[in-house]
């Protein structure tokens, strides 16, 4: 049956790879990648000369007034019929910045805005639109368990604070250095952990919500705002890495990731899928109090940006109530 999965995070790295798997093995899917720019024009035409099903929409995720255009425009394209039933989200994309002090254009700092409140707010103008079984996939990273066996010392691990103090520019301990940024980076995929196992909980059955961490990967572009040396290395020195029990390649963390959004990884929902199977997250990563107080905080940095479009009409639990 065609339907239409939504991604972001799909003109580079392991988004492209997986955008490439998810067309090829599912020739039903009408994949509608959200990018910035000419991006989503140039994957469009690429990704589609092999009469594969695509299209764009244009967006900076770090703009929550770009992200509430782009779901209304997939609402309204899904309301016409000009899609087919949105039965997926991928929530592929993120940023690592130099620091902790980039403020985004909504008064929060830029990490957290891509990597959490993006996410959220589509997924949440999306809901009502989905038509099960559908799956979410949100992309995390196992630098949030903080440790060496998970990323070898190159990223600070999680300093979690209340959401109200995360959402803000200066939240960690020497915020203007690199050091600062990592630490906003595995904090911020820490939330994304929490607000997957809060999806879980509260959307309607049959929409399932899982956090895939593709590893380790060099090479990709998350490090673009990276300085001189640091891109060097990611981009000559990191990918011999691929080739260490350390890291994954490109090549399969794409693959893997489409796995997961395709259903061939077996993942109920709430899951964490480490690569090519459901795993334990950190043990920090199950907390129901800080999950639910993310949740409520997400609600709030958000709903200016969609009480219009799709209001939120109640906290949901498998559709009732919580």
């Amino acid at each position: 049956m065609k339907h239409t999965i939504v991604m972001t995070g799909a003109s580079r790295g392991i988004g492209r790879i997986a955008a490439q798997h998810i067309l090829r093995r599912s020739p039903d899917t009408h994949l509608l990648v959200v990018a910035r720019g000419s991006a989503g024009t140039r994957l469009t035409e690429e990704l589609g000369a092999a009469g594969h099903t695509i299209s764009h929409v244009p967006a900076d995720l770090g703009s929550l007034a770009d992200v509430r255009s782009a779901a209304d425009e997939i609402r309204d394209r899904l309301d016409r019929g000009d899609l087919p039933p949105l039965r997926g989200f991928v929530g592929n994309a993120g940023m690592q910045y130099t620091n902790a002090l980039t403020e985004g254009p909504d008064g929060f700092e830029a990490t957290f805005a891509v990597n959490v409140l993006a996410n959220h707010l589509f997924v949440r103008l999306l809901q009502d639109r989905f038509t099960a079984p559908a799956r979410i996939v949100i992309t995390a990273s196992d630098t949030h368990f903080g440790d060496f066996r998970h990323n070898m010392g190159m990223v600070p691990g999680p300093a979690w604070k209340t959401p109200d103090v995360l959402a803000r520019t200066g939240a960690f301990t020497e915020p203007d250095t690199a050091a600062g940024g990592r630490t906003a980076y595995s904090t911020s995929k820490l939330a994304a952990i929490y607000l997957v196992h809060e999806y879980a909980r509260r959307l309607p059955a049959g929409i399932d919500a899982v956090a895939y961490n593709p590893g380790f990967v060099p090479g990709t572009g998350l490090a673009r705002n990276a300085g001189p040396l640091s891109r060097f290395a990611m981009r000559r020195i990191m990918p011999v890495m691929a080739l260490t029990p350390f890291a994954t390649g490109r090549s399969a963390a794409g693959r893997y990731l489409a796995d997961v959004v395709l259903g061939a990884t077996r993942a109920p929902s709430g899951s964490y899928v480490d690569r090519s199977r459901a795993d334990r997250s950190s043990r920090e990563s199950y907390d129901p109090q800080r999950e639910g107080e993310l949740w409520e905080a997400a609600e709030r940095f958000t709903a200016a940006y969609a009480a219009r479009a799709n209001p939120f009409s109640g906290d949901m639990t498998n559709g009732s109530p919580r």
